[in-house]
């Protein structure tokens, strides 16, 4: 009876999208495809589902994971045998049917998404064995009495008499032996080598070290938290705390109820390279480090990781979006801490938004899943509103701290000199702050020294080459440079288009011109630049929070990464330098993003027991979202902000999806985009825009146009777009890529 056979009655669960043909099985491969391969098995093989396998595909040899049955859609005369069943854990049902899941809503292919959850191909070799050497027992008879012992050798017996088995580095590092005097020990049968299971590289967390004390607030989020946890099934919390109020204390000690039950968490952050503080409180509160998954880990450390959240060993791992998508052998609570940032959302490949997942795979594996902010996105509260999320609040900052004061300074009235950025209002506040023994910081969400560099002689505007966009001078490099494609030029002496000298200007200020202002104006301070141009990882992000507890910076300038939940105790004063920064444009989410991002900045200021203060500079001191922030009135700017999008039928009141027609020949994407429009859906609820040449319209050397889809909830939306993309065929040289739920829209 052949293995197939044998274990026929017990393979797969009955499932009507497979159909029984015997001894064959489907196999997904971690490839842009649309779906698992049949294949035969070989007499003999034992092969269960989830199983890791190796295939013939075409002249290769490939990887994949046994999907379920056959689909009997090609002549078993035909299929190819498996090779074999590679020696790594499962991948379990839940972790099979989240990639199904999460290719039926991107309408990505499975195999794209597979590979998401393989992204490390040499975890799925067997770990390398350890050995050891300990002296022989005697009694066993196997030692030879007439083994000569030299000097070299009376050492190794006499270390290995007094210690445990060690290994062979060990030994002859305390010894001085060499490895050849390990071997003959060996085979004269007086020492054994021993094989060992490699201990798991994550050290358990300690669940008795004392939490730290909670208010009477926190205590009742808390509780709630960990009942959810406790219930052991699926539900949505949102932690709705403001700056300050203590929201990852609160979660700890749901993740504490979590771990104590034997389960797995995973905890997502939108910058976990620069998220140094958070992982200093979680050792602090678990003694340990917990597993990371983000970009600057090694691929040594990503194998041994990928391998202990499959076994299981690695109870807590903490990372960017693409942690969610790790083999979690018993995964029992999901976080995803500022849940309102754009940062979940992966634009390229498989296009997601890693909140939105995270819900639907708490719902697949039957978990609760906590969603943290200060600031939540509408989408959220819509859904707390509806009834599916349930939502704990912390109305109040912990302990003494305050939330800080928000002025409006009018740069109309009160206005920068000439060439300068900061407005009198702000210098002066400044120079207080710094003779009080304060900090502060200065927000411009602008890198580089100037964002357009142009000729004054002929008006040339110096563009990337591959991008519709404008060079970004970073005058500290030297260089010109593309933030889209990383397209980088050296800065020219003169004009390129009329050989003009001294005739380029810098036109509008980055950080590096703000540093170069505030360098001018308060000369005995110390300022430091925090941007992803030099806060490039969590150790470059640890330096920094150190200098600035000790007090060792005056003046930070930054970016959005400074936005990202630190705690300053001694800053005291935020200056936002371009209040009206980013809320121009057609961008849908620009108000709500806006909104969110200077509400966390202002966050900053007055987190110890020193009061805050926040200026915001701006040209348009009446706009909705300045006034909501002054008046630390969220609710009105959500409720205004959720009726427009209701007008209009704009998400989360309505749905959108974007189509995206991009290749190397302009004629051939307009080609493509005409066909694709010409086949367009009508009927009520449903709104097709375009095609229509992208905001970017040249991106990395690709012509790109758009269309934007509206619809009603109601529509089956996947639905629709797959029924119009099948009548249109399209030349494999032009790329359509499909984005539900879109936050860009460049």
């Amino acid at each position: 009876m052949s293995a197939a056979k044998a274990i026929s009655g017990n393979l797969f669960d009955d499932d009507p999208a497979f159909q029984v043909t015997g001894e064959t099985i489907s196999v997904l491969p971690p490839l842009p495809l649309a779906g698992p391969y049949d294949y035969l098995v070989p007499e003999g093989l034992n092969v269960q589902p989830g199983d890791f396998v190796e295939i013939p595909l075409g002249r290769q040899t490939q990887r994949g994971v046994v999907w379920g049955k056959a689909k009997g859609d090609v002549d078993p005369a035909k299929l190819r045998e498996i090779y074999g069943v590679l020696q790594a854990p499962p991948m379990a049902d839940v972790t099979r049917k989240f990639v199904d899941w999460v290719s039926a809503y991107t309408m990505a292919p499975q195999g794209a998404v597979l590979r998401m959850a393989m992204s490390v191909a040499d975890a799925l070799e067997p770990p390398k064995p350890i050995f050891r050497f300990t002296l022989a027992d005697p009694a066993e008879g196997d030692g030879d009495a007439s083994v000569r012992m030299t000097p070299p050798r009376k050492r190794v017996m006499a270390f290995l008499r007094d210690h445990p088995p060690m290994e062979q580095a060990d030994i002859m590092r305390e010894t001085g032996a060499g490895a050849s005097v390990i071997k003959g020990l060996v085979e004269a049968g007086v020492v054994r080598r021993l094989m060992v299971t490699p201990p798991s590289p994550f050290e358990a967390p300690d669940l008795d070290i004392p939490r730290p004390h909670l208010s009477d607030a926190q205590e009742r989020a808390a509780d709630m938290l960990c009942a959810k946890v406790a219930e052991d099934g699926f539900s949505v919390t949102l932690l709705d705390g403001v700056t300050g109020s203590g929201k990852t204390e609160v979660y700890f000690e749901a993740i504490r109820t979590a771990l104590e039950s034997g389960k797995q968490v995973v905890v997502l952050l939108p910058e976990i390279a620069l998220s140094a503080q958070w992982l200093q409180r979680f050792r602090d509160r678990f003694g340990v480090e917990p597993a990371l998954w983000h970009s600057e880990v090694g691929q040594a450390r990503r194998r041994d990781t990928w391998r202990a959240v499959a076994d299981g060993s690695a109870k807590l791992v903490v990372g960017a979006r693409s942690a969610l998508f790790l083999p979690y052998a018993n995964l029992g609570l999901i976080v995803v801490d500022e849940e309102h940032e754009h940062a979940f959302k992966q634009e390229d490949g498989v296009i997601y938004h890693a909140r939105d997942m995270a819900v639907a795979r708490a719902h697949l594996g039957g978990i609760p899943a906590i969603l943290a902010s200060a600031t939540p996105s509408l989408e959220t509260l819509a859904n707390v509103e509806a009834g599916r999320y349930e939502r704990v609040e912390l109305s109040e900052r912990h302990g003494m701290a305050v939330l800080p004061s928000v002025e409006i300074v009018d740069i109309r009235q009160d206005k920068p000199e000439r060439q300068r950025w900061i407005t009198p209002t702000l210098k002066k506040r400044l120079a207080e702050t710094f003779a009080a023994g304060e900090q502060a910081m200065l927000f411009l969400n602008r890198r580089g020294y100037a964002p357009l560099t142009l000729c004054r002689a002929c008006g040339h505007r110096f563009q990337c080459p591959n991008c519709t966009a404008w060079l970004v001078e970073h005058r500290a490099w030297g260089k010109l440079q593309c933030h889209h494609c990383g397209y980088q030029a050296k800065a020219p002496d003169s004009c390129p288009a009329c050989g003009a000298e001294e005739k380029l200007a810098a036109c509008g200020p980055g950080v590096e011109r703000l540093y170069e202002e505030a360098v001018e104006t308060f000369p005995q301070i110390r300022i430091e630049v925090a941007t992803s141009d030099n806060i490039a990882g969590p150790k470059a992000a640890a330096e920094l929070v150190n200098r600035v507890h000790n007090h060792e910076v005056d003046l930070l300038i930054g970016t959005q990464i400074l936005a990202k939940g630190y705690h300053f105790p001694m800053l005291t004063l935020v200056g936002v330098v371009d209040a009206d920064l980013g809320l121009a444009g057609g961008d849908l989410r620009a108000a709500e993003r806006s909104y969110q991002l200077m509400t966390q900045v202002a966050g900053r200021a007055g987190r110890g027991d020193r009061p805050g203060t926040v200026l915001l500079q701006t040209a348009d001191p009446s706009n909705r979202v300045i006034k909501a922030i002054a008046a630390g009135d969220r609710d009105a700017f959500n409720e205004i902000e959720l009726s427009q999008r209701m007008t209009h039928g704009m998400p989360p009141h309505g749905r959108l999806a974007a189509l995206i027609i991009s290749g190397k020949k302009e004629n051939e994407v307009d080609e493509a985009a005409w066909r694709i429009g010409r086949a367009a859906p009508r009927g009520d609820g449903i709104v097709v825009l375009g095609p229509a040449p992208a905001p970017l319209s040249l991106l990395r050397g690709r012509y790109r146009r758009r269309f934007l889809i509206r619809t009603d909830k109601q529509v089956r939306l996947q639905a629709m777009i797959h029924d119009w993309l099948s009548k249109v065929k399209t030349p494999g040289s032009v790329r359509v890529q499909i984005d539900i739920d879109p936050y860009s829209f460049m």
